[in-house]
């Protein structure tokens, strides 16, 4: 049975990995193909087929992911006082395969409708997979890292998949049958953990487990019911873009009131740990606003402006710009944590601090890299897919220095009954990259709508050159505060 198995014995595994990783591992892998497949259709969806200018494609391509993130802090709120994580696991796929079935109904008329579903289900769904893998690892467990690594590369099989099949079955075939496979594959993953949750044990109990049953589920109801009662306020906010700004404004200061209260509860040295955590996700906001280029305005520059040959094999551009972050990841992750522990048998291991900073410098070069294809263009502005996928190896590389290590390090410098919180923040802060990464897109994309395909490949490369000096900067600030930041962090690495 279920209370059976005790917290004990699952963090006093032996080995590399305990088994309910690989369970994780897999329904997290599914939620994932889910969500990149319909990442990967939101732009070229609403610019094809719903006929949005670019820019406005761009703005309700932020506001959609930033309320995505932003509902991640919600719903980590929520299943660290009243849900528990599993219950708002569940809860969050059911809402995410509703709003995947209203979109597959009818895309083109139905499309905000069910966008607003998914954006609350995924809010209940990512923050708590994410923190019930911190929880198979005793505090110090030095197996932690490498946990996340592994779990990272289960979501980028994830998207990999959904980045490859939902786009191209789209755009080839039929959007209604896109749509509807994100919702099948997300319903693989909900059993997925519903066959595999008992091995969890204690793992994602609702904290209310004190409290009368009727209580309890009371608690539960409200929580179930106001949570519907927001996607009415989703669907008006992602259709008209002047109230996400407001909600962007209100949302990030309120959440550092609450964590402000939270830290008084505090010690010194907790406290020091918090702060520690506040600059990395301060530093995410600006790396993810850039990074996350990739479903906005590289989309709309691979659509419109990349020829179809890569390395010799023609191939939907948007299949590439979707894939190729999660083939690298996949491919390169295990080597780049070789090289950590290549670099710390002798010492020489550049601190997590560094790493992101190195993470920076990364995304600098890949900038410049994309800034570069108006180098490579043809007399009608497409230009090279080769050098496109190239900024795509370096852009992976930054993102290897720092995505991984950012969702164990908020486990570590977190006391555990604000893992939930923390976890959270680190996706409240990819919240405003995404709400960012719009804005900037935006200002990309020619105001000309009749622009020519070169015209808009000189206005995209030109704001890839500005976002190259942007990270380098940030990059090399980082590096220089990192004594700081390494105190506060006190002995967590």
């Amino acid at each position: 049975m279920e209370n059976q198995v005790t917290l004990e014995s699952i963090q006093d595994f032996k080995g590399k990995y305990p088994k309910q990783l690989w369970y994780l591992f897999l329904s997290e892998m599914w939620e994932r193909f889910s969500f990149y497949g319909m990442r990967g259709m939101l732009t070229v969806f609403m610019v094809s087929e719903l006929l949005f200018k670019e820019q406005e494609a761009n703005l309700k391509y932020g506001a959609i992911q930033a309320f995505v993130y932003a509902f991640t802090f919600i719903g980590g709120l929520f299943a660290d006082k009243i849900l528990g994580f599993k219950k708002s696991l569940f809860w969050g796929g059911a809402l995410m395969i509703v709003g995947s079935s209203i979109l597959a109904f009818s895309p083109e008329k139905l499309f905000f409708i069910g966008i607003s579903f998914t954006v609350i289900g995924t809010g209940f769904f990512k923050p708590n997979i994410s923190t019930m893998v911190g929880a198979l690892y005793k505090e110090n467990d030095s197996r932690r890292d490498a946990g996340f690594g592994l779990f990272y590369t289960g979501i980028n099989v994830g998207a990999l998949l959904g980045g490859f099949l939902c786009v191209w079955i789209g755009k080839s075939y039929s959007w209604n049958i896109a749509f509807s496979l994100a919702g099948i594959v997300m319903s693989i993953g909900l059993l997925t953990f519903w066959f595999t949750k008992k091995t969890l044990g204690p793992i994602g109990d609702s904290p209310l487990q004190h409290l009368p049953k009727k209580k309890r589920t009371t608690r539960e109801l409200f929580v179930f019911i106001g949570s519907l009662l927001c996607i009415p306020f989703i669907l008006i906010m992602v259709q008209n873009t002047a109230y996400t700004d407001l909600f962007m404004y209100i949302i990030g200061p309120a959440t550092l009131v609450y964590l402000g209260l939270e830290m008084r509860k505090l010690t010194k040295q907790e406290n020091k740990k918090i702060l520690a955590a506040l600059f990395f996700i301060v530093f995410s906001i600006v790396f993810w606003a850039f990074f996350e280029q990739s479903g906005g305005s590289l989309s709309l520059f691979a659509l419109n402006n990349l020829q179809d040959n890569l390395v010799g094999v023609t191939i939907d551009p948007n299949v590439v710009n979707n894939t190729s972050n999660s083939v690298f990841v996949i491919v390169f992750s295990a080597l780049i944590g070789l090289v950590w522990l290549w670099m710390a048998k002798r010492k020489i291991e550049p601190n997590t601090i560094i790493k992101f900073g190195l993470g920076f410098l990364f995304l600098a070069l890949a900038f410049y890299v994309f800034y570069a294809t108006r180098f490579f263009a043809d007399v009608n502005g497409k230009t090279s897919l080769n050098v496109f996928t190239l900024a795509y190896f370096i852009i992976t590389l930054g993102e290897l220095c720092l995505s991984p290590i950012g969702l164990s390090i908020m486990t570590k410098l977190a006391p555990k009954h604000l893992w939930g919180v923390m976890m959270g923040m680190w996706f409240l802060a990819s919240a405003y990259g995404q709400y960012v990464a719009g804005i900037l897109g935006a200002g990309m994309a020619s105001p000309d709508e009749k622009a020519s395909v070169t015209e808009k490949l000189i206005s995209y490369t030109n704001g890839y050159h500005q976002l190259a000096i942007y990270a380098l900067v940030a990059g090399v600030l980082l590096i220089v505060i990192s004594p700081f930041i390494k105190k506060l962090m006190g002995e967590v690495k």
